[in-house]
């Protein structure tokens, strides 16, 4: 499969180059699961293009934990596979997506031969650390109507496109409520203007 290494410019040449030579890359349809909670990591994503969700689930309940771009890994699955653990969460394409597959046994080698694959994951520590707490902030302080349209507005800043096709139900899904909540919520937020739905869409208004 063709691949552009520029997506990887942030990496030394020569860990990119092993990273390839030992990795898969695979285009993956949208709505595929690529990680289940419980299951043991054997290979850690990079996402080429797409996009890829990771959540986490609480009871019959689940929780959108953050998105993994273009250049991003998951940091869960990271330390799931240097620990040998089973995965805490698990990942979804949200998008048709061309996502690079490391297998997990060349970790701790890499680690130490190249520093900067450390700060890799370092970086997605500290940006899904702030996310984290954005979204404790969003559960304690927030009312449901700003956080679905929050919601929305960053599911098409990483869409990019201000029409997405998505489900009451998987929104309800992702913000750990029930689908006639975001229902109702939904038309107050049509009737303030702010989103429309049509042809199973929604878009952001304004």
């Amino acid at each position: 499969m063709d691949f552009d290494k520029s997506i990887l410019s942030f990496l030394k040449p020569d860990l990119v180059n092993d990273i390839l030579s030992k990795s898969s890359i695979k285009a993956i349809p949208k709505g595929t699961e690529i990680l289940r909670e419980q299951q043991y990591v054997k290979v850690l994503p990079i996402v080429v293009d797409g996009l890829v969700k990771v959540c986490s689930g609480f009871g019959e309940k689940e929780l959108l934990l953050y998105y993994i771009e273009p250049s991003q890994s998951c940091v869960m699955s990271f330390y799931a596979a240097l620990k040998n653990t089973p995965s805490r969460v698990y990942a979804q394409t949200e998008e048709d997506s061309k996502i690079i597959l490391i297998p997990v046994k060349y970790l701790p080698n890499w680690l130490k031969e190249y520093p900067e694959f450390n700060e890799l994951f370092y970086n997605q520590f500290n940006l899904r650390y702030s996310e984290l707490l954005d979204t404790i902030s969003h559960l304690l302080l927030d009312k449901m109507d700003k956080r679905l349209y929050d919601h929305l507005l960053r599911k098409t800043k990483v869409s990019k496109n201000k029409s997405i096709k998505i489900s009451h139900g998987q929104l309800a899904n992702e913000l750990g409520t029930v689908r006639e909540v975001i229902s109702r919520v939904i038309k107050k937020l049509e009737t303030e203007g702010k989103v429309e739905q049509k042809s199973g869409k929604i878009s952001i208004i304004c």
